[in-house]
C-alpha cells in the first residue's frame, strides 16, 4: 500500500522530545494528575473508588455504556449510544471511518489545507480525491460555490475538518447547513474531523451530525480535553455506517482498555470544569500572541476562533523546515512548519502552552526572526547560500512572500511554486 508519511507527525516524532521550548503542540495546555483529581473535589476518589471496582481484562469493546451516554451529551440531536464506538484517538476514527465508507474508484471531495488523512487515506484506497480549498481572501474559509461545482453524482464522501488544522477557522451552522444540502443532492457523506471544539461563540456552534443525516463525525480527548495520554477517541455516524466501522476497528483495536475508559468517562463527566479552566488559557493565550504579533513585521496570521491551534504566516528568507530546524538547534524553540501541511513560509504555532512556555518561545521566536534585519537588503540570499537549489530551469522572479491562496496542484517544493511555466523563489 502506497501511502505517505503525516508531515506533522513525521515531523514531530523526530523533534518534539529536543525542544526545550514547545510551542507547536495543539492541545489546550495538558492536565497534571493533580489537576485531574482534583475535578470531583474529592482528590479523585470517584475515579478510584470506579478504577478498583475493575478488573485489568480487555474491558469494553466499543466503550462503556457510561462513556457512551456522556458522549452523546455533547450533541444538540438525541443520538443512538449503540452508534458511537471508542477508537484510539481522533486519528484512529478518522482511519476507520473512511476505511469502512470509501472503494476503490470513488469520487472524494477533501478539504484542503487540513490534517492530511483526510484526503491521504482516500486516495491510498484509490478513491479519486478533489480539493476544496480554504481561501485566504475568505478567511481561511471554504467557497461553497466552488464545493457545488466539485459534486458529482458519484461523490461518495466530502470530508471536512471544523475547526480547521492548522489555521483553526471554524465553519458556522449556515456553512454546515449548505454543505449538508450539497451532500444531500447526490447522496454522499460528510466525514467532520470536530476534535477542535472552539470555545467562543459556543452558543452557535453545531456539529455535523446535528445538521445532516448521513453525517460521520469524529472527536477525542486530545485537544479540547487536554487529555491526549488517554488516547481516546469516537466516531459516530448512522446506523449502517456504524455496523461498518465495527469490523474495521476490530482490525485496528480490540478495546481501548478499562483505564482509558474510566479516565474518559471521568473526564466528559467534568468536562464543564476543564472547559472553564480551557477558555481562560485559550483566550489570554491569544492576547499574548496577539500582542507579540503586532511587534512582529515578518509575522501575520488570522486568529484562531477560539481553538486551540494556529497558523503564522512568515516572511522570512528561508526555507520554512530549515528555519524551523535552525530555530531548535539554536534556541530549543519547537514550531511545526507549514510545508508539513503543504503551506510553505509558515508555521503551526501552539499559542495554547503553559503561559511561560509560550511568552519564551515567542520571545525567542522573535529574537531568531530579528537576525534577517541585519542583513543588507540588496543581499537578497544573506548567510543562506543554499537557496537557489529550489530554483530549477525558465525565468526566475523573486517575490518577498508566496501567498498561500495559490491552487495546491502549484506547490512543486517547500518555498517555491509554479505558474504558467515560471518559478517563483523566496528570498
Amino acid at each position: 500500500m502506497d501511502i505517505k508519511t503525516i508531515g506533522v507527525e513525521e515531523w514531530l516524532n523526530v523533534w518534539e522530545k529536543s525542544a526545550t521550548w514547545d510551542i507547536a503542540q495543539s492541545t489546550i495546555s495538558s492536565l497534571t494528575m493533580g489537576e485531574l483529581r482534583a475535578l470531583d473535589e474529592q482528590d479523585g476518589a470517584t475515579f478510584y473508588e470506579r478504577l478498583d471496582r475493575e478488573k485489568m481484562n480487555y474491558g469494553w469493546i466499543e466503550g462503556s455504556p457510561e462513556f457512551k451516554a456522556e458522549v452523546a451529551k455533547l450533541y444538540r440531536r438525541e443520538v443512538n449510544p449503540d452508534h458511537i464506538l471508542q477508537t484510539n484517538g481522533c486519528t484512529g476514527a478518522n482511519l476507520n471511518a473512511i476505511m469502512a465508507v470509501v472503494e476503490p474508484s470513488d469520487h472524494v471531495i477533501a478539504e484542503w489545507p487540513t490534517y492530511a488523512p483526510l484526503y491521504e487515506i482516500p486516495r491510498t484506497l484509490g478513491a479519486e480525491v478533489e480539493y476544496w480549498e480554504l481561501r485566504e481572501e475568505l478567511g481561511w474559509k471554504p467557497d461553497i460555490e466552488e464545493l457545488k461545482r466539485l459534486v458529482r453524482p458519484n461523490t461518495k464522501l466530502i470530508c471536512i475538518n471544523n475547526a480547521s488544522n492548522p489555521i483553526g477557522t471554524v465553519l458556522d451552522a449556515d456553512m454546515l447547513g449548505q454543505i449538508a444540502e450539497i451532500a444531500r443532492s447526490v447522496g454522499a457523506y460528510v466525514l467532520c474531523d470536530e476534535v477542535y471544539l472552539p470555545l467562543e461563540n459556543t452558543e452557535s456552534f453545531m456539529s455535523m451530525v446535528d445538521v445532516y443525516e448521513r453525517a460521520i463525525v469524529t472527536n477525542s480527548l486530545s485537544k479540547t480535553y487536554s487529555t491526549p495520554a488517554a488516547r481516546v477517541g469516537w466516531v459516530l455516524a448512522d446506523e449502517e455506517v456504524s455496523n461498518r466501522i465495527r469490523t474495521y476497528r476490530d482490525y485496528t483495536m480490540i478495546c481501548g482498555g478499562v483505564f482509558n475508559d474510566t479516565l474518559a468517562t471521568y473526564v466528559l463527566e467534568h468536562k464543564d470544569k476543564i472547559l472553564e479552566r480551557n477558555r481562560k488559557i485559550v483566550f489570554g493565550n491569544r492576547d499574548i500572541a496577539q500582542a507579540w504579533i503586532d511587534t512582529q513585521h515578518r509575522v501575520s496570521w488570522t486568529a484562531p476562533q477560539g481553538v486551540s491551534t494556529s497558523f503564522i504566516q512568515l516572511d522570512i528568507p528561508e526555507d520554512d523546515e530549515e528555519f524551523c530546524r535552525r530555530l531548535l538547534s539554536e534556541r530549543g524553540v519547537l514550531l511545526v512548519p507549514g510545508s508539513r501541511f503543504e503551506l510553505p513560509c509558515g508555521a503551526r504555532l501552539g499559542y495554547c502552552a503553559s503561559e511561560d512556555v509560550l511568552r519564551e518561545g515567542l520571545r525567542l521566536l522573535g529574537e531568531a526572526l530579528a537576525e534577517f534585519d541585519r542583513y543588507d537588503s540588496d543581499d537578497l540570499r544573506g548567510p543562506y547560500l543554499n537557496w537557489p537549489k529550489i530554483i530549477e530551469n525558465g525565468p526566475v522572479f523573486l517575490v518577498k512572500r508566496v501567498r498561500f491562496s495559490i491552487p495546491r496542484s502549484q506547490v512543486v517544493t517547500n518555498g517555491a511554486v509554479k505558474r504558467a511555466g515560471i518559478r517563483w523563489a523566496l528570498y
